[in-house]
């Protein structure tokens, strides 16, 4: 595991590169299915917390009960797609997200994929225990790079208080 983190923050600049295109968006939406969800939603608390920027994180399995209404042009979706067995369920959705016209980059692991998106980037497979571990690399790297874009300080991020500290 430590060699593949290290060739995902080894890879920094692809991502920051993604960052610039996120910094001007107002809204972005983060979806996943099952533990995919739970790196989707980490992704979009991360992007909040430290670029201000606003974003939700939806189960994928619930676009079509009414957040598909947001997607527009103007709100990039950062899908979390694991090549696992919701795969096909997964790029579905992305199919539903690009008939709307909506952009979207995909975390996922290596392979062409079957649908058309702006943007992907690649992190190797590993035991599915891990997998949510590796895709969450990248959306933790893209939210302090949105962040720096958009002259955010991301080492005091502003009114986060420390759960530890405040009750």
């Amino acid at each position: 595991m430590p060699e593949q983190i290290s060739d995902i923050i080894a890879r920094e600049d692809e991502i920051a590169r993604l960052a610039e295109q996120l910094a001007g968006c107002e809204h972005a939406y983060f979806i996943g299915r099952s533990a995919g969800y739970a790196v989707a939603m980490e992704g979009a608390l991360k992007l909040k917390e430290v670029s201000y920027l606003h974003a939700e994180a939806y189960s994928a399995a619930e676009l079509k009960h009414g957040p598909l209404a947001l997607i527009s042009p103007e709100t990039p979706t950062v899908a979390v797609v694991p090549r696992d067995d919701l795969y096909g369920k997964n790029i579905s959705t992305i199919e539903e997200i690009r008939a709307r016209r909506g952009p979207v980059f995909a975390v996922t692991h290596a392979g062409e994929m079957p649908v058309m998106v702006d943007a992907t980037f690649d992190v190797p497979a590993s035991e599915p225990e891990l997998d949510p571990i590796l895709l969450n690399i990248p959306l933790q790297l893209l939210a302090y790079h949105v962040a720096l874009k958009k002259g955010c300080d991301v080492d005091k991020p502003r009114n986060l208080a420390k759960s530890v500290t405040v009750e």
